[in-house]
């Protein structure tokens, strides 16, 4: 219920505008989110490469409503590649398709993406297409096979393990080789969509976390990244690979900045590639609401400071 709630929030104007006045809330934010610029994500993915691990950074930001702000948000990314290159700190990048204009029409969306890809592949980096709410699905994964099928081999997608139907998209994606990062999902979907209870969505990560580990046997560039912070789902996962003798190069896992540090040192002292997902911006606040929608313990510290504060 309390998840809901905060699901509800995110997307509330109302709430948005009373929260993100109170400054603790910024200060709060500041533990998930590296910052409002550019400089500020690389020099987190700095830090972030000094301890060992690599780096996607997002410019935050969802349902644009305008074309200028579609490019706009296209031309952020470039500039951050542009950044990252010179500095010589590589970094990926996660986009949302609704902040490169989705809603404004599938052909807006994909020129701002083929942008972003081109900048991208100059740089040899990788660009993550980001999975948004079921609404987007289909056409998320269209817009991603159609990168693929006009030459771009720096794009992959997400696939979230609690909708029923991501069984039958993770075996369609390893078939047209595309890349795939496994979440768990972070917006509010109903129950003919997505499963109700936490343990069926964690029987169907763990179900689709060994598809795309047993599919780089076959296909080493499929490379899958395994987003998670739940010691079971991670557990589970390096129990699989060592089982089906699959090595710790050919795949990595991913959290969130700010969560589970301790967690992403343990992986890395034990040889695994982890990659931290980078967010900055100004839009912070979805993404903030999320993050306190999906773990107690993000809500407790938010509360805690506030009333401290």
């Amino acid at each position: 219920m309390l998840r809901n709630l905060l699901l509800y929030l995110s997307h509330s104007k109302t709430a948005r505008t009373l929260i993100t006045q109170f400054p603790v809330a910024r200060a709060v934010s500041s533990r998930f989110v590296a910052g409002e610029t550019i400089p500020d994500a690389v020099r987190a993915i700095r830090e972030l490469k000094a301890r060992g691990m690599m780096a996607t950074a997002d410019h935050l930001g969802e349902n644009v409503t305008t074309e200028a702000e579609a490019a706009h948000a296209a031309d952020d990314c470039i500039r951050l590649l542009n950044e990252v290159s010179t500095d010589g700190i590589h970094s990926h990048v996660s986009i949302k398709l609704t902040q490169f204009g989705l809603d404004l029409g599938d052909e807006v969306a994909f020129a701002n993406l083929r942008r972003v890809l081109d900048r991208a592949r100059a740089a040899n980096t990788f660009v993550r297409v980001d999975m948004e709410g079921t609404e987007y699905t289909d056409r998320t994964l269209a817009l991603v096979r159609a990168a693929k099928d006009a030459g771009y081999n720096n794009a992959g997608t997400v696939i979230q393990s609690y909708l029923y139907r991501s069984e039958k998209d993770v075996a369609a994606l390893v078939e047209d080789g595309i890349r795939v990062r496994l979440c768990k999902g972070a917006y509010k979907e109903p129950p003919d969509k997505a499963f109700p209870d936490k343990k069926d969505v964690d029987a169907n990560y763990v179900k689709l976390a060994g598809m795309l580990l047993a599919a780089t046997k076959q296909n080493p560039a499929l490379y899958p990244a395994i987003a998670t912070h739940d010691e079971k789902m991670v557990a589970a996962a390096k129990s699989f690979a060592a089982a089906n003798q699959v090595p710790r190069t050919s795949f990595e896992f991913q959290m969130l900045y700010g969560i589970r540090r301790e967690l992403q040192e343990a992986l890395v002292k034990e040889g695994y590639n982890v990659r931290i997902y980078v967010p900055y911006g100004t839009e912070w606040y979805p993404y903030f609401m999320r993050r306190l929608a999906e773990r107690p313990a993000n809500l407790w510290f938010f509360v805690s400071n506030f009333f401290r504060r």
